[in-house]
């Protein structure tokens, strides 16, 4: 039993010094997803305000600004391991 825990403890360590490795990539896919946002946001608000500027132009376009809207799921998961892993490095420096 024991070993068996040592080895899952083994593969969330690895984990999260593998993801610590790749913070930088981590944080350029947040960045990256963040600007897509900029086409949604005047998308939503042309919508909002019903101008039809870029809104109701053609419907695929439409799809694909209304689908930026999901890829925010990603980056909330992203900024969430992003914060723990911070708050675990910092806990394990504090008890070294």
């Amino acid at each position: 039993m024991k070993i068996e825990l040592k080895e899952k403890q083994s593969v969330w360590i690895r984990f999260w010094a593998w993801y610590e490795k790749h913070t930088t990539e981590s944080i350029a896919l947040t960045a990256f997803i963040i600007y897509i946002q900029i086409p949604h946001m005047v998308w939503a608000g042309d919508l909002w305000l019903q101008t039809g500027l870029i809104s109701n132009i053609h419907p695929i376009a439409d799809f694909f600004l209304f689908g930026i809207d999901l890829v925010e799921i990603p980056l909330m998961i992203n900024v969430t391991m992003l914060i723990y892993s911070r708050i675990r490095k910092s806990q394990n420096s504090k008890n070294a």
